[in-house]
Protein backbone atom coordinates (compact mmCIF):
# COMPACT_ATOMS: atom_id res chain seq x y z
CA UNK A 1 0.00 0.00 0.00
CA UNK A 2 1.06 3.24 -1.15
CA UNK A 3 2.37 6.14 2.12
CA UNK A 4 -0.56 7.09 3.45
CA UNK A 5 -1.68 10.11 5.64
CA UNK A 6 -1.60 8.07 9.04
CA UNK A 7 2.55 7.88 8.36
CA UNK A 8 2.70 12.21 7.99
CA UNK A 9 4.29 13.15 11.42
CA UNK A 10 2.89 13.39 14.87
CA UNK A 11 2.93 16.26 16.82
CA UNK A 12 5.70 16.85 19.11
CA UNK A 13 5.43 17.21 22.97
CA UNK A 14 6.54 20.42 24.29
CA UNK A 15 9.63 19.96 26.36
CA UNK A 16 9.89 23.14 27.76
CA UNK A 17 6.78 23.16 29.41
CA UNK A 18 7.30 19.34 30.25
CA UNK A 19 9.82 21.11 32.35
CA UNK A 20 7.89 24.16 34.07
CA UNK A 21 5.56 21.44 34.88
CA UNK A 22 8.07 19.16 36.74
CA UNK A 23 9.62 22.33 38.15
CA UNK A 24 6.42 23.13 39.66
CA UNK A 25 5.43 19.83 40.90
CA UNK A 26 8.67 20.07 43.38
CA UNK A 27 7.58 23.68 44.40
CA UNK A 28 3.98 22.64 45.70
CA UNK A 29 3.57 22.09 49.41
CA UNK A 30 3.71 18.05 49.88
CA UNK A 31 6.95 15.71 49.88
CA UNK A 32 8.12 15.34 46.39
CA UNK A 33 6.55 12.06 44.62
CA UNK A 34 3.80 11.96 47.12
CA UNK A 35 0.90 12.30 45.01
CA UNK A 36 2.42 9.43 43.34
CA UNK A 37 1.29 8.81 39.23
CA UNK A 38 -1.01 11.80 39.38
CA UNK A 39 1.81 14.23 39.24
CA UNK A 40 3.17 12.19 36.09
CA UNK A 41 -0.33 12.78 34.87
CA UNK A 42 -0.30 16.26 35.37
CA UNK A 43 3.14 17.15 34.06
CA UNK A 44 1.99 14.61 30.81
CA UNK A 45 -1.00 16.58 30.01
CA UNK A 46 1.42 19.96 30.60
CA UNK A 47 3.20 18.98 27.63
CA UNK A 48 0.95 17.58 25.56
CA UNK A 49 -0.97 20.91 25.69
CA UNK A 50 1.66 23.10 25.51
CA UNK A 51 0.46 24.50 28.81
CA UNK A 52 1.90 24.85 32.36
CA UNK A 53 -1.65 24.95 33.79
CA UNK A 54 -3.05 22.06 31.55
CA UNK A 55 -6.90 21.17 31.82
CA UNK A 56 -9.37 18.09 30.86
CA UNK A 57 -12.85 19.55 30.42
CA UNK A 58 -13.75 19.78 27.00
CA UNK A 59 -14.28 16.24 26.23
CA UNK A 60 -15.02 14.24 22.77
CA UNK A 61 -16.31 10.58 22.71
CA UNK A 62 -16.30 9.34 18.89
CA UNK A 63 -18.34 5.42 19.59
CA UNK A 64 -17.68 3.70 16.15
CA UNK A 65 -19.94 1.11 15.24
CA UNK A 66 -19.73 -1.95 12.68
CA UNK A 67 -20.52 -5.71 11.73
CA UNK A 68 -18.74 -8.69 11.86
CA UNK A 69 -19.00 -11.42 8.88
CA UNK A 70 -16.87 -13.52 11.82
CA UNK A 71 -19.98 -13.91 13.76
CA UNK A 72 -21.32 -16.46 11.49
CA UNK A 73 -18.66 -18.90 12.93
CA UNK A 74 -21.02 -18.78 16.33
CA UNK A 75 -17.90 -16.54 17.78
CA UNK A 76 -20.66 -14.79 20.03
CA UNK A 77 -23.34 -14.93 22.89
CA UNK A 78 -24.88 -12.36 21.51
CA UNK A 79 -26.98 -11.93 17.99
CA UNK A 80 -25.70 -9.14 15.83
CA UNK A 81 -29.42 -7.10 15.94
CA UNK A 82 -27.58 -6.13 18.99
CA UNK A 83 -25.48 -3.89 17.16
CA UNK A 84 -28.20 -1.73 15.97
CA UNK A 85 -30.05 -2.06 18.97
CA UNK A 86 -27.51 -0.31 21.18
CA UNK A 87 -27.10 2.46 18.48
CA UNK A 88 -30.35 3.36 19.43
CA UNK A 89 -29.53 3.16 23.34
CA UNK A 90 -26.86 5.05 22.59
CA UNK A 91 -28.38 8.15 21.71
CA UNK A 92 -31.22 7.77 23.55
CA UNK A 93 -29.15 7.95 27.04
CA UNK A 94 -29.88 4.37 28.24
CA UNK A 95 -26.13 3.21 27.36
CA UNK A 96 -23.49 3.02 29.97
CA UNK A 97 -21.45 5.76 27.66
CA UNK A 98 -24.56 8.06 27.39
CA UNK A 99 -24.86 8.16 31.01
CA UNK A 100 -21.14 8.98 31.63
CA UNK A 101 -21.18 11.41 28.81
CA UNK A 102 -23.94 13.56 30.34
CA UNK A 103 -22.18 13.14 34.25
CA UNK A 104 -19.18 14.72 32.03
CA UNK A 105 -20.47 17.26 30.04
CA UNK A 106 -18.53 15.34 26.97
CA UNK A 107 -19.43 15.68 23.67
CA UNK A 108 -20.74 12.23 22.84
CA UNK A 109 -20.85 11.09 18.90
CA UNK A 110 -22.11 7.94 17.32
CA UNK A 111 -20.61 6.82 13.60
CA UNK A 112 -22.22 4.04 12.15
CA UNK A 113 -19.76 2.28 9.61
CA UNK A 114 -22.03 -0.83 8.41
CA UNK A 115 -24.01 -2.91 10.20
CA UNK A 116 -25.24 -6.40 9.06
CA UNK A 117 -28.71 -4.98 9.29
CA UNK A 118 -29.22 -1.89 8.27
CA UNK A 119 -30.74 0.96 9.81
CA UNK A 120 -32.92 3.68 9.33
CA UNK A 121 -32.02 7.12 9.54
CA UNK A 122 -31.68 7.45 12.94
CA UNK A 123 -31.21 11.03 14.67
CA UNK A 124 -27.90 11.31 16.23
CA UNK A 125 -26.36 8.70 14.04
CA UNK A 126 -24.06 9.26 11.93
CA UNK A 127 -24.39 6.78 9.06
CA UNK A 128 -21.21 5.92 6.73
CA UNK A 129 -22.24 2.56 4.92
CA UNK A 130 -19.01 0.85 4.11
CA UNK A 131 -20.47 -2.03 3.94
CA UNK A 132 -23.11 -4.75 5.29
CA UNK A 133 -20.14 -5.56 8.49
CA UNK A 134 -16.97 -7.50 7.39
CA UNK A 135 -16.36 -9.95 5.35
CA UNK A 136 -16.13 -13.35 7.19
CA UNK A 137 -12.31 -13.71 7.88
CA UNK A 138 -12.32 -17.16 8.14
CA UNK A 139 -13.01 -17.45 4.86
CA UNK A 140 -11.86 -13.89 3.22
CA UNK A 141 -10.15 -10.96 4.07
CA UNK A 142 -12.21 -8.66 6.48
CA UNK A 143 -12.02 -5.73 4.35
CA UNK A 144 -11.35 -4.72 0.88
CA UNK A 145 -8.58 -1.80 0.62
CA UNK A 146 -11.06 0.52 -0.36
CA UNK A 147 -12.52 -0.20 2.69
CA UNK A 148 -10.28 -0.21 4.82
CA UNK A 149 -9.41 3.47 3.58
CA UNK A 150 -12.94 4.63 4.64
CA UNK A 151 -12.93 3.46 7.92
CA UNK A 152 -9.32 4.65 8.54
CA UNK A 153 -10.30 8.45 7.27
CA UNK A 154 -13.58 8.35 9.28
CA UNK A 155 -11.58 8.11 12.09
CA UNK A 156 -9.50 10.63 10.91
CA UNK A 157 -12.48 12.93 10.21
CA UNK A 158 -13.73 12.42 14.03
CA UNK A 159 -10.31 13.61 15.48
CA UNK A 160 -11.04 16.24 13.09
CA UNK A 161 -14.04 17.72 14.21
CA UNK A 162 -12.85 17.05 18.23
CA UNK A 163 -9.84 19.18 17.34
CA UNK A 164 -12.45 22.02 15.60
CA UNK A 165 -14.37 22.01 19.14
CA UNK A 166 -11.24 22.83 20.90
CA UNK A 167 -11.31 19.11 22.65
CA UNK A 168 -8.93 18.66 25.38
CA UNK A 169 -9.19 14.43 25.50
CA UNK A 170 -10.01 12.29 22.81
CA UNK A 171 -12.11 9.18 24.19
CA UNK A 172 -12.66 6.33 21.22
CA UNK A 173 -15.44 3.41 21.76
CA UNK A 174 -16.44 0.81 19.98
CA UNK A 175 -20.17 -1.07 19.30
CA UNK A 176 -19.86 -4.27 16.90
CA UNK A 177 -21.24 -7.64 18.03
CA UNK A 178 -17.80 -10.03 17.30
CA UNK A 179 -14.91 -7.54 17.40
CA UNK A 180 -13.37 -9.43 20.54
CA UNK A 181 -13.13 -11.93 17.94
CA UNK A 182 -11.56 -9.68 15.26
CA UNK A 183 -9.30 -7.90 17.77
CA UNK A 184 -8.21 -11.22 19.65
CA UNK A 185 -7.39 -12.18 15.86
CA UNK A 186 -5.08 -8.83 15.41
CA UNK A 187 -3.31 -9.46 18.78
CA UNK A 188 -2.19 -12.47 18.30
CA UNK A 189 -0.31 -11.40 14.77
CA UNK A 190 0.88 -8.35 16.69
CA UNK A 191 2.11 -9.86 19.74
CA UNK A 192 3.16 -12.68 17.84
CA UNK A 193 1.11 -15.68 20.30
CA UNK A 194 -1.30 -17.75 19.54
CA UNK A 195 -5.25 -17.98 19.79
CA UNK A 196 -5.43 -20.09 23.07
CA UNK A 197 -3.02 -17.32 24.82
CA UNK A 198 -5.21 -14.58 24.17
CA UNK A 199 -8.95 -15.83 23.83
CA UNK A 200 -11.13 -14.64 26.71
CA UNK A 201 -15.19 -14.90 27.02
CA UNK A 202 -15.93 -11.11 25.25
CA UNK A 203 -19.95 -10.46 25.78
CA UNK A 204 -19.74 -13.77 28.04
CA UNK A 205 -18.82 -17.19 26.33
CA UNK A 206 -18.54 -20.30 28.14
CA UNK A 207 -15.39 -22.56 28.40
CA UNK A 208 -16.65 -24.73 25.41
CA UNK A 209 -17.48 -20.73 23.53
CA UNK A 210 -14.09 -19.90 24.42
CA UNK A 211 -12.18 -22.99 22.91
CA UNK A 212 -14.44 -22.47 19.97
CA UNK A 213 -13.61 -19.11 19.23
CA UNK A 214 -10.11 -19.57 19.47
CA UNK A 215 -10.00 -22.79 16.91
CA UNK A 216 -11.65 -20.22 14.50
CA UNK A 217 -8.99 -17.48 15.47
CA UNK A 218 -6.32 -20.22 14.69
CA UNK A 219 -7.47 -21.31 11.22
CA UNK A 220 -7.63 -17.94 10.54
CA UNK A 221 -4.62 -17.03 11.38
CA UNK A 222 -3.17 -20.05 8.97
CA UNK A 223 -5.42 -18.75 5.87
CA UNK A 224 -4.25 -14.97 6.20
CA UNK A 225 -0.75 -15.30 7.69
CA UNK A 226 1.40 -15.99 4.52
CA UNK A 227 -0.33 -13.08 2.82
CA UNK A 228 0.55 -10.60 5.73
CA UNK A 229 3.51 -8.96 5.28
CA UNK A 230 3.29 -5.15 7.29
CA UNK A 231 0.87 -4.05 9.99
CA UNK A 232 -1.83 -2.28 7.95
CA UNK A 233 -2.55 -5.74 6.52
CA UNK A 234 -3.40 -7.09 9.99
CA UNK A 235 -6.29 -4.81 10.04
CA UNK A 236 -7.25 -5.57 6.40
CA UNK A 237 -7.80 -9.10 7.10
CA UNK A 238 -8.73 -9.96 10.28
CA UNK A 239 -10.02 -6.25 11.75
CA UNK A 240 -12.95 -4.72 11.82
CA UNK A 241 -14.51 -1.18 10.35
CA UNK A 242 -14.43 0.52 13.98
CA UNK A 243 -10.75 -1.07 14.94
CA UNK A 244 -9.72 0.37 11.83
CA UNK A 245 -11.61 3.81 13.08
CA UNK A 246 -10.40 3.88 16.19
CA UNK A 247 -6.79 3.32 14.63
CA UNK A 248 -7.20 6.46 12.20
CA UNK A 249 -8.88 8.52 15.14
CA UNK A 250 -6.03 7.90 17.57
CA UNK A 251 -3.00 8.47 14.76
CA UNK A 252 -4.93 11.90 13.51
CA UNK A 253 -5.14 13.03 17.25
CA UNK A 254 -1.86 12.89 17.43
CA UNK A 255 -1.00 14.54 14.18
CA UNK A 256 -3.48 17.11 15.61
CA UNK A 257 -1.83 17.60 19.19
CA UNK A 258 -5.20 16.16 20.79
CA UNK A 259 -4.30 13.83 23.99
CA UNK A 260 -6.34 10.11 23.85
CA UNK A 261 -7.06 8.34 26.74
CA UNK A 262 -7.60 4.75 25.45
CA UNK A 263 -10.59 2.85 26.89
CA UNK A 264 -9.98 -1.41 27.08
CA UNK A 265 -9.48 -4.72 24.83
CA UNK A 266 -10.82 -4.01 21.53
CA UNK A 267 -9.41 -0.13 21.70
CA UNK A 268 -5.83 -0.88 23.19
CA UNK A 269 -5.79 -3.64 19.81
CA UNK A 270 -6.34 -0.74 17.76
CA UNK A 271 -3.97 1.32 19.28
CA UNK A 272 -0.83 -0.98 18.98
CA UNK A 273 -1.78 -0.91 15.66
CA UNK A 274 -1.84 2.33 15.30
CA UNK A 275 2.11 2.46 17.27
CA UNK A 276 2.99 0.29 14.70
CA UNK A 277 1.88 2.44 11.52
CA UNK A 278 3.28 5.45 12.85
CA UNK A 279 5.40 4.81 16.22
CA UNK A 280 5.13 8.58 17.22
CA UNK A 281 1.56 8.39 18.26
CA UNK A 282 2.45 6.69 21.05
CA UNK A 283 3.42 9.74 23.12
CA UNK A 284 -0.07 10.80 22.40
CA UNK A 285 -2.08 7.99 24.53
CA UNK A 286 -3.15 7.20 27.48
CA UNK A 287 -4.77 3.94 29.02
CA UNK A 288 -7.33 4.35 31.23
CA UNK A 289 -8.00 0.64 32.56
CA UNK A 290 -6.75 -2.88 32.93
CA UNK A 291 -9.49 -4.72 31.56
CA UNK A 292 -11.05 -8.36 32.29
CA UNK A 293 -10.41 -9.88 28.72
CA UNK A 294 -7.05 -11.94 29.19
CA UNK A 295 -5.36 -10.22 26.21
CA UNK A 296 -5.18 -7.14 27.40
CA UNK A 297 -2.77 -7.39 29.76
CA UNK A 298 -0.17 -8.67 26.71
CA UNK A 299 -1.28 -5.79 24.96
CA UNK A 300 -1.05 -3.31 27.61
CA UNK A 301 2.80 -4.62 28.13
CA UNK A 302 3.19 -4.43 24.48
CA UNK A 303 2.72 -0.58 25.02
CA UNK A 304 4.42 0.16 27.72
CA UNK A 305 1.23 1.32 28.78
CA UNK A 306 0.32 1.64 32.84
CA UNK A 307 -3.23 1.92 32.66
CA UNK A 308 -5.15 4.23 35.48
CA UNK A 309 -7.50 1.97 36.55
CA UNK A 310 -8.26 -2.19 37.51
CA UNK A 311 -12.19 -3.01 38.01
CA UNK A 312 -12.78 -6.28 36.04
CA UNK A 313 -14.33 -3.94 33.72
CA UNK A 314 -15.42 -5.69 29.89
CA UNK A 315 -18.27 -3.48 28.72
CA UNK A 316 -16.48 -1.32 26.11
CA UNK A 317 -18.03 1.57 24.32
CA UNK A 318 -15.74 3.82 25.88
CA UNK A 319 -16.93 3.53 29.12
CA UNK A 320 -13.80 2.46 31.16
CA UNK A 321 -11.83 5.85 29.98
CA UNK A 322 -15.05 7.78 30.63
CA UNK A 323 -14.68 6.23 34.30
CA UNK A 324 -10.88 7.41 34.55
CA UNK A 325 -11.99 10.91 33.32
CA UNK A 326 -12.17 12.38 36.57
CA UNK A 327 -8.51 11.32 38.17
CA UNK A 328 -6.87 13.25 34.96
CA UNK A 329 -9.15 16.73 35.97
CA UNK A 330 -8.00 16.25 39.66
CA UNK A 331 -4.49 15.59 38.86
CA UNK A 332 -4.80 19.03 36.43
CA UNK A 333 -6.80 20.75 39.47
CA UNK A 334 -4.24 19.45 41.89
CA UNK A 335 -1.15 20.83 39.76
CA UNK A 336 -3.09 24.21 39.41
CA UNK A 337 -4.63 25.06 42.17
CA UNK A 338 -1.96 23.62 45.07
CA UNK A 339 -0.13 26.22 46.73
CA UNK A 340 3.50 26.42 46.50
CA UNK A 341 5.89 26.19 49.62
CA UNK A 342 6.53 30.08 48.83
CA UNK A 343 3.31 30.95 48.56
CA UNK A 344 1.90 29.03 51.68
CA UNK A 345 5.14 30.43 53.65
CA UNK A 346 5.64 26.67 54.63
CA UNK A 347 9.14 25.29 55.00
CA UNK A 348 10.19 23.16 51.84
CA UNK A 349 12.78 20.87 53.66
CA UNK A 350 12.63 19.60 56.96
CA UNK A 351 14.54 21.72 59.99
Amino acid sequence: MSEQWWQQSCQALNASVRRKAQARQQQLTKPAGSLGRLEQLAIELAAMQGNQRPQVDNLWISIFAGDHGVVAEGVSAFPQAVTGQMLHNFVNGGAAISVLAKQLGATLEVIDLGLAEPLEPLRGVRQLHIGPGTQNFAEAPAMTVAQLLLAMNAGQASAQRAHEAGCQLFIGGEMGIGNTTAATAMACLLLDCTALEVTGPGTGLDSAGVAHKAEVIEAALELHRPAISEPIEILQRLGGFEIAALSGAYLACAQQGISVLVDGFICSVAALLAVQLNPACRDWLLFAHSGAEPGHQRVLKALQAEPLLDLGLRLGEGSGAALAVPLLQLACSLHNNMATFTEAAVADRPA
